[in-house]
């Protein structure tokens, strides 16, 4: 399992669309023997996952009240934004959503719409 895991993460680099990735992630996903678990146990994860990058953001401001003496058990930033894309993107997985499509659906939507930051700018749509 480990070895295939391997071949998998090699095979990742910086080039990788977005469709790539979500296969990687449907792979892993399965080898780590996720891929059952329903739709409403991921939303849970991803709602932990979102309560750990919070924290995680929280504890970069000087301003946030956290505890000091436990500071070593928060996590990046980074690693918890990509815990929260994981599991994400195994809910669409376990959907049958290609998250690709569904951004540009999304994005075709969105562009047509008025947002107050861009109210200056209607001449340049």
């Amino acid at each position: 399992m480990i070895n295939k895991q391997n071949q998998l993460y090699e095979l990742l680099n910086e080039k990788n669309s977005l469709n790539e990735i979500q296969s990687y992630i449907r792979e892993i996903i399965t080898i780590r023997g996720f891929s059952e678990q329903r739709v409403q146990d991921k939303m849970l994860l991803l709602l932990e996952e979102t309560g750990e990058l919070a924290k995680a953001i929280r504890k970069t401001l000087p301003e946030a009240s956290i505890d000091y003496e436990k500071i070593e058990n928060y996590t990046d930033i980074e690693e918890e934004i990509a815990d929260v894309f994981i599991v994400l993107v195994s809910i669409c997985n376990r959907l049958n959503i290609n998250l690709y499509d569904a951004i540009k659906k999304k994005e075709e939507k969105n562009i047509k719409r008025q947002w107050r930051v861009n109210e200056g700018e209607k001449n340049e749509q």
